[in-house]
This record gives C-alpha cells, sequence and structure tokens, in this order.
C-alpha cells in the first residue's frame, strides 16, 4: 500500500489561504466576531488541517468557518457549497454497503472518502445548524453520521432541505445517487 501524499506545495497552501479568507470575508454572517489572523494562525501551526481543507475545496466542498470552540480552542470548518459537494456525489454509504452490493458498485463510500480526507461527516444536529446560515442541499442531499441501530439494520440516513424545511430520511446504505454526496466538518 502506497503512503498518500498529504503535503501541500507553498503554491498551494498560498493559494488555498487566499481562497479560504475571500470565502472567509464574503460570509462575515458564518462567523461574527472572529478574526481571519487568528483562523490562519491556526490554520498555519496545522498543515495536516490545512491538506484536509484542500481536498475538502478539490472536491467543490467550499469549506468555511461555521464555529468556534472556545474549550477545545478550535476553529469549525463545514462544507459550504450550496448543494453537495460534487467530488463527493454517487457514493454509498460505509464500506460495507460498498462491500455488500454484488452489482453496479459506486467507486466509493462517504465515510471512507470522508476519513481519507481526514473530515467527519455532519452529524444530523451540524447539518441543521449549517441550515440556519444559509440555504443549502435545495436541490441534492447529503449522507449525514447515522445511529448504530439504525445502521445495524441496513439503514442510514441523509438530509436535505425542501419548503425550507431540514428533512431526514432513510436508505438502504447501500444505495447511491448522483444528487446525494455528503458534507464534511473540520476541526483546526
Amino acid at each position: 500500500m502506497t503512503e498518500k501524499n498529504t503535503q501541500l506545495t507553498l503554491e498551494q497552501q498560498e493559494e488555498l489561504l487566499s481562497v479560504l479568507k475571500t470565502r472567509f470575508e464574503k460570509y462575515m454572517d458564518r462567523h461574527n466576531g472572529m478574526e481571519w489572523d487568528n483562523v490562519q494562525a491556526k490554520l498555519e501551526a496545522n498543515m495536516e488541517k490545512l491538506w484536509s481543507l484542500h481536498e475538502m475545496e478539490k472536491t467543490e466542498g467550499e469549506p468555511d468557518v461555521v464555529g468556534y470552540d472556545k474549550e477545545k480552542d478550535e476553529y469549525i470548518f463545514n462544507d459550504c457549497s450550496a448543494e453537495s459537494p460534487k467530488g463527493r456525489r454517487s457514493v454509498c454509504f460505509d464500506r460495507e454497503a460498498l462491500d455488500s452490493r454484488k452489482k453496479f458498485k459506486p467507486e466509493n463510500s462517504a465515510m471512507d472518502m470522508a476519513a481519507a480526507m481526514g473530515i467527519e461527516l455532519l452529524t444530523e444536529g451540524q447539518y441543521r445548524e449549517l441550515q440556519k446560515l444559509g440555504n443549502f442541499d435545495l436541490k441534492t442531499s447529503s449522507w449525514v453520521q447515522t445511529p448504530d441501530d439504525i445502521r445495524k439494520l441496513g439503514g442510514a440516513i441523509f438530509c436535505d432541505c425542501r419548503y425550507n424545511t431540514v428533512f431526514v430520511y432513510h436508505n438502504g446504505a447501500d444505495s447511491y445517487y448522483a444528487a446525494r454526496g455528503f458534507r464534511g466538518s473540520l476541526r483546526v
């Protein structure tokens, strides 16, 4: 097994920080009272997290700061793309679901992709909080972390927003659709 390269070039770092700063300044309502210089200092001190943000950006997640955990001194980034990130759609829920498919397997699973990127799927609660910051998933849906009791029975849950309401649904964990992906969260 080859080890993946999690190092960004200086050019990639500068480009990503510029994109993140521009987005941070454009959507100040997502992070009232926070200052970019503090966020950037945290990122520069945690290069592996910067790599994860690069992966989120590369798959069109448009990560942005959505909170700050004072107790842990961590900034919270979530995917803030209007629709579920394009580079993370058409995936089933997890490895078990992927392995159980006999025909027409998707290329990957949401949980495997998130782990490879160093991020976590949003919880239902995080998804609901994100919806307070804007209009997300009006045409798509996103897998979210699923309680073990549901997963043990073969299901998984996903969310979307229709009619100004967040809906939580279930599906077989092995299902996948072109309009369903997943949103991630990262603490820095």
